[in-house]
C-alpha cells in the first residue's frame, strides 16, 4: 500500500510551496494532468500535495488521502460504520469519519 497522501489547500500556492520546501526540504512538482491540479511530491515515505484553495469539500483544511483496493466497497462500509461520504467519485472520494473528521480515499 502506498503512503497516504496529505493534501493542503492554499490561498497562495507559491507561498505554500516555499513553506513546505523550507520546513521539510522537499520540492513539489506540478501534477500530471490526469491527476488533477496542484503540486505533489513523494519522497522517503512522504506523499505531500498542495492545490489552490477552491470551494469544494476538500478545500477547508488539510486532507489525508488513503489508497484502497475497492473504492465502492469501502464507501459502503463508511456508512455502515457511522461515517459520511461527502463527495463520492469513481477514482477518489471525500468522506468524514464517525467523529466528523474529513479524509479522502483514492482507488488503487
Amino acid at each position: 500500500m502506498p503512503a497516504p497522501l496529505i493534501e493542503f489547500p492554499a490561498d497562495d500556492p507559491d507561498r505554500a510551496l516555499r513553506f513546505w520546501h523550507g520546513v521539510l526540504g522537499v520540492d513539489l512538482a506540478p501534477r500530471q494532468q490526469d491527476a488533477g491540479s496542484g503540486w505533489e511530491t513523494e519522497t522517503d515515505g512522504l506523499r505531500l500535495g498542495v492545490h489552490e484553495r477552491g470551494k469544494g469539500p476538500g478545500d477547508t483544511g488539510s486532507l489525508p488521502y488513503f489508497t484502497v483496493a475497492d473504492l465502492p466497497a469501502t464507501l459502503a462500509r463508511i456508512a455502515e460504520l457511522g461515517g459520511t461520504v461527502i463527495h463520492p467519485g469513481e477514482r477518489w472520494a471525500i468522506c468524514r469519519d464517525s467523529e466528523g473528521s474529513p479524509f479522502a480515499l483514492a482507488a488503487a
